[in-house]
């Protein structure tokens, strides 16, 4: 058979087949009910931006893990990162101890994140640690109480985050009461934060603005030109922090090395995560040196900086910069220029937008409105197909493909993408 990595999707038999219906049954039994599996895929390997299951089965992933192995899976030089500093040193806690990879890591996110400033770096685990250590600063730094987010906003699960976000209400139900002092605008709309600053969060108290620089889990909504930047001017006329979370959007994803780039905007605090080593488990923030001014013992992580997951992350950087950030911009274009044209004959398509390969395909129903049963019908059939998609928002397909990604392989997702639109179209119609 082809070499993984080079193959083209092929669908063997039934999906799940035996062997991963095996697996199903043995996850039914003790994995966690909350987890959200959007299909019954059982992987066993992957390869750059193919996946194979445990039937045998082969899938084109526009998923990347939800936009984290951004230089692709079990890319040769990341894994070769891995297996150097495994030998080496595998743990020694960041932050009781000093090691080389953290250190050289911290450097490299200091010189290569927006903005000009001397910078401090705080390594995490995940978004939602990168998101919670960002809250933690921005009121320590300011010794104010309040916080603004905006609707719509995914920033993470455990509670400082999850009061942060207002993407859907199943996120929230049954957890309160959440974070308090934590107030929510209309992305992509000045007024609002305004309106708020007016009534019940006075800027004399607000401490920082979490902004994601384009919208992920809420859609994948890019702003408009002078929203970004309008935020800077209202925190520098305030002396509120500007907190980007760039955990999706960071790491080439968008066709720059972080979307607020696309905007010439730096933020006092960047939330990183996801991409950041390309599977592995880190995350980070990355702040003003005069803003990260808390004191030893503040906050702290046993695993934050691990130094396997830094040696793979100061891989995937330089793979990043050495063309794979270019690809995204390329391929993005490539694969919105095709969704657009698939727009012209599919009228469930209400619109197609993004930056590099964080694209989004926004569906309706015949009446205009949203249509997320519509849009969960064509990612179950391409998955049938061998395409791998997932939703976001309310009624939107998700496309965030491994920065890898071929010109070949858009094509074929574009054709996979147009046979499932048609599938769901014929199976409307027989339904009506």
């Amino acid at each position: 058979m082809v070499a993984l990595h080079r193959d083209e999707p092929r669908i063997l038999g039934p999906i799940p087949g035996p062997k991963s219906e095996a697996w199903l049954e043995r996850d039914d039994r003790v994995l966690s009910p909350s987890y959200t599996r959007t299909y019954p895929l059982v992987v066993k390997r992957a390869k750059g931006a193919m996946i194979e299951d445990m039937d045998g089965n082969r899938f084109l992933d526009f998923t990347a893990g939800i936009a984290v192995v951004n230089v692709g899976h079990s890319h040769p030089a990341v894994v070769k990162a891995i297996a150097r500093q495994s030998k080496r040193l595998v743990h020694m806690s960041g932050t009781d101890f000093y090691y080389a990879p953290q250190i050289k890591l911290a450097e490299t996110l200091a010189k290569i994140t927006p903005g000009s400033s001397n910078k401090r770096v705080f390594f995490t685990n995940s978004g939602a640690e990168s998101v919670e250590a960002a809250l933690k600063l921005s009121r320590k730094h300011t010794g104010r109480p309040r916080v603004i987010a905006f609707l719509r906003a995914f920033h993470g699960r455990t509670y400082g985050a999850m009061s942060l976000s207002a993407s859907k209400p199943l996120h929230r139900m049954g957890f309160a009461p959440l974070v308090a002092d934590i107030h929510h605008a209309i992305y992509n709309d000045l007024e609002s934060v305004n309106r708020l600053f007016k009534t019940v969060c006075s800027p004399e108290e607000t401490a920082a603005i979490f902004v994601e620089p384009i919208q992920g889990e809420g859609g994948y909504i890019v702003p408009d030109a002078g929203f970004l930047a309008g935020l800077r001017k209202l925190c520098d006329e305030h002396g509120i922090l500007l907190v980007a979370d760039e955990i999706q959007t960071g790491f080439g994803r968008t066709g720059k090395m972080f979307a607020c780039e696309h905007w010439g905007v730096a933020p006092d605090v960047i939330c990183l995560a996801k991409g950041i080593a390309n599977g592995l488990p880190l995350g980070a923030i990355v702040a003003r040196a005069d803003v990260m001014d808390w004191p030893p013992g503040s906050h702290a992580s046993t695993f934050g900086g691990n130094p396997v997951a830094c040696a793979a992350a100061l891989a995937t950087i330089r793979l990043l910069r050495a063309g794979y950030i270019r690809n995204a911009a390329e391929r993005g274009a490539q694969l919105v220029e095709g969704l657009k044209k698939l727009a012209e004959d599919h009228a469930v398509i209400r619109e197609v937008r993004g930056k590099g390969l964080m694209i989004g395909m926004e569906i309706q129903d015949q009446a205009g409105a949203p249509a997320p049963g519509l849009r969960d019908q064509i990612i179950d059939a391409a998955f049938y197909r061998g395409l791998l998609l997932l939703p976001c928002g309310p009624s939107t397909v998700r496309f965030c493909p491994p920065l890898c990604l071929t010109p070949r392989q858009v094509e074929i997702g574009l054709n996979l993408v147009a046979a499932a639109l048609t599938d769901v179209s014929a199976a409307d119609e027989a339904g009506a």
